[in-house]
């Protein structure tokens, strides 16, 4: 599997995976191919994923190193500004 394939390219193909194993009559061994093809997407996705989360609490760590981490919400934002009436 090539790991220098974008995270959005790897999510496309997912989708389109998914498509064919939900509904074409496949054998049984291009079924598995596309599964086995589907989860080294999903390792490398989570790889990629990984390596970002980590990158961004570099660029978040504190002095001393502390990372302040903030939950977020599903659209991106931060949860503790929701709703908030904070000056721009």
């Amino acid at each position: 599997m090539d790991e220098a394939v974008p995270l959005e390219r790897r999510m496309e193909r997912l989708n389109a995976i998914v498509a064919r194993l939900e509904g074409d009559q496949l054998e049984l061994d291009e079924a598995l191919a596309l599964f086995e093809e589907g989860v080294a997407h999903i390792r490398e996705a989570g790889r990629t994923l990984h390596e970002a989360e980590l990158k961004i609490e570099r660029l978040l760590a504190g002095p001393g190193g502390a990372v302040a981490t903030e939950p977020m919400t599903d659209d991106g934002s931060r949860a503790d500004d929701a709703g908030a009436d904070r000056p721009g």
